[in-house]
């Protein structure tokens, strides 16, 4: 398939990759040569501002894939078929699919200025998404389905790709253990803290776990190993490892063989990744201290992360990721509201806007963390139920890859958690005797 543009830039070349090898399996072919465009005989897109040949789809462009410099957009939204766009143009397709692609996929938006929450993050209320009510849509793929019809009604000799739908469970383990393996003076402080607010059911609790009379309410590791056999589930899972601990990094420190033994044992059985600190939101070196600090306890190397509190900022978090040889990141959702940040259900790689240049950071988009529910939207256990079986059947309509973040903490025995692994449990029940899907 080969598309015409009157200028190849980097913007251009970047979306026609992620288009075409989700359409297609393969990059869209771009020239700027119009007797080479109507001569080729397969399957052509016209993206200039009129067509050239009877044989062409012909998608009139919006400038955004030929500017060089990041400004405020006036962005329209209108509806088609149910779904929402914007940027509409001329041609055989309702809006540029191409431009507002990039638009959601780039993260535009985030390096304009905006307001940023409690955590000094990016701020959902900001996002196109969240104002046009489209944040519980992956929108770029419904796009994409349309668009694809389209190029086969159009070209029916063009092969196309068979997308599958995937689950993939991932975890965050960023506070191991709730009474165990803490050093003393942390253990006492917070058995002082009980006694003076009368919490005699927690102070009783504590000691009986540190007499070992009863399981640590946090360790839920065998439980979710069980859950996973059966269904031949392959999670991944992000240790926080920070050297200090602090308000907002409250694991167990990595020096303890306690933690340093739960890493390889996962690292044995999953893939495993950082979990990069809140302190790493301000001291950038520290993300590779904390990857080497996993690399020396698994001798193996890791190349995938997850932000813990879902905290970065573009483009300077994902810049340090590349520099620490990060190859694969999981943040790219909000860690305050449940849905899809880059409108998309697709892996994509990540485009630095500040550079103008595609980057090798393949970011995997989640749309269901459980502790947004829970502490953001103040959802019951069956209400989180009902909305992660709602962001499932959303991704498997356009068979993308459905990620879940869930914690430990979660799954354990913790009695503010009462229920929430009971519905995770019968949620994976679910959707494995549903069939028709594959879990990754």
């Amino acid at each position: 398939m080969i598309l015409f543009a009157n200028t190849i830039t980097h913007r251009l070349k970047y979306i026609c990759d992620f288009i075409g090898t989700e359409i297609t399996g393969e990059s869209i072919r771009i020239t700027d040569n119009v007797l080479s465009f109507a001569e080729h005989a397969g399957p052509k897109i016209n993206y200039s501002d009129e067509r050239l040949t009877q044989e062409e789809l012909w998608i009139q462009p919006y400038l955004l894939l030929f500017e060089k410099n990041i400004h405020e957009l006036q962005i329209d939204c209108f509806e088609i078929k149910g779904y929402k766009a914007f940027f509409k143009t001329n041609g055989d397709f309702p809006f540029d699919i191409f431009a507002a692609s990039f638009y959601l996929l780039s993260r535009y938006e985030e390096y304009l200025p905006h307001q940023k929450d409690m955590y000094e993050r990016y701020a959902y209320e900001n996002s196109l998404a969240y104002k046009a009510g489209f944040l519980n849509k992956p929108l770029v793929n419904i796009w994409l389905q349309e668009f694809k019809a389209l190029l086969q009604a159009q070209f029916p000799a063009l092969s196309t790709r068979s997308s599958t739908f995937n689950f993939l469970p991932t975890y965050d383990i960023d506070e191991a253990y709730s009474y165990k393996h803490k050093d003393w003076k942390r253990s006492a402080g917070a058995a002082i803290k009980d006694l003076l607010r009368r919490d005699w059911r927690r102070f009783r609790l504590r000691r009986k776990v540190l007499n070992n009379e009863l399981a640590d309410p946090f360790d839920s590791y065998e439980w979710i190993d069980n859950l996973h056999r059966p269904y031949q589930l392959k999670p991944r899972y992000f240790f926080l490892v920070a050297e200090q601990t602090g308000k907002f990094d409250r694991n167990i420190l990595p020096k303890e063989i306690a933690l340093q033994t739960l890493i390889r044992q996962h690292a044995d059985k999953y893939d495993i990744g950082i979990h990069p600190s809140w302190q790493s939101g301000d001291d950038s070196l520290l993300i590779q201290q904390e990857k080497e600090r996993v690399e020396h306890i698994i001798k193996k190397k890791i190349v995938a992360s997850r932000q813990h509190f879902i905290r970065f900022t573009l483009p300077e978090t994902f810049r340090h990721l590349i520099e620490s040889g990060i190859k694969k990141d999981f943040s790219m959702g909000y860690g305050s509201i449940n849905g899809f940040r880059a409108s998309v259900a697709s892996p994509f790689y990540w485009y630095d806007l500040g550079t103008e240049q595609a980057t090798y950071l393949l970011l995997y988009p989640f749309c269901y963390m459980e502790a947004n529910s829970f502490f953001e939207q103040k959802y019951s256990s069956q209400q989180a139920l009902a909305e992660m079986r709602y962001f499932y059947n959303e991704v498997k309509k356009v068979n993308g890859t459905f990620i879940t973040i869930w914690h430990n903490t979660f799954l354990g025995t913790d009695k503010r958690f009462s229920g929430w692994r009971d519905i995770y449990a019968r949620f994976v029940n679910e959707i494995h005797h549903q069939g028709g899907r594959k879990l990754l």
